[in-house]
């Protein structure tokens, strides 16, 4: 039982710290521009929320398949395998998962008063500086929504986790296809322990996240 439970939090954590750094770029991108490409970037940025992971699923086996010309060229060149591997599971989560990190980041970003940055700007500070030293301080219960809704997704993902990494014991199984395994066994006791310590877990980590962004919000209020 161990086993999956620790896979779940394993691939929910690499995906976490990964799209925490992809994701402050494009959501500081996204509040920033004013590009007409910028709906068309916000769209396919937000796909994986109304796509079924499923389908999702389905292209990424297509694509990194090494029967495929990106997925063969992968394999053959550079050794890596995204088909039925953790790191398939990692990047397929990634995407998933992307707009959970990007969309409240984004939305912290833009809600911050202009002239923070135009401060930062005229005190001689990068772009890049302002963003890591003036903004992102300034905006951390967005940051810290962002990386529990990644971490909290990426750990109840079943369509395309299965999908891509399909069912190996120690490898790609996760704590949601084990349970989906146990139902299909009719062991329901031990489907019933999974669920039990998934349901408990993120219950506790919404519940801290929630009371660190009411400590913060009161801070900044007494300030």
């Amino acid at each position: 039982m161990a086993e999956p439970l620790w896979l779940s939090f394993k691939l929910a954590a690499v995906t976490s710290l990964l799209l925490l750094v992809i994701g402050i770029p494009i959501a500081w991108w996204l509040s920033e521009s004013k590009s007409r490409w910028k709906p068309a970037f916000e769209s396919l940025v937000s796909l994986p929320l109304v796509l079924p992971p499923t389908v999702l699923g389905f292209y990424l086996l297509l694509v990194f398949s090494p029967a495929h010309g990106i997925g063969g060229w992968l394999q053959e060149w550079v050794g890596v395998s995204f088909v039925f591997s953790f790191e398939g599971l990692v990047l397929a989560s990634i995407i998933y998962s992307l707009p959970f990190m990007v969309q409240p980041v984004q939305a912290g970003l833009a809600n911050l008063p202009r002239e923070l940055s135009e401060a930062s700007y005229v005190l001689g500070k990068s772009k890049w500086q302002t963003l890591i030293r003036v903004l992102l301080p300034n905006c951390k219960p967005a940051l810290l929504t962002g990386l529990v809704l990644s971490f909290a997704h990426t750990l109840g993902e079943f369509g395309v986790v299965l999908m891509i990494g399909g069912n190996l014991p120690g490898e790609t199984r996760v704590a949601s296809i084990a349970i989906y395994d146990q139902v299909e066994a009719l062991n329901y006791e031990a489907a019933h322990g999974y669920s039990l310590a998934l349901l408990l877990i993120t219950f506790v980590i919404l519940f801290i996240t929630y009371a660190i962004n009411h400590r913060w919000r009161r801070r900044e209020q007494h300030d």
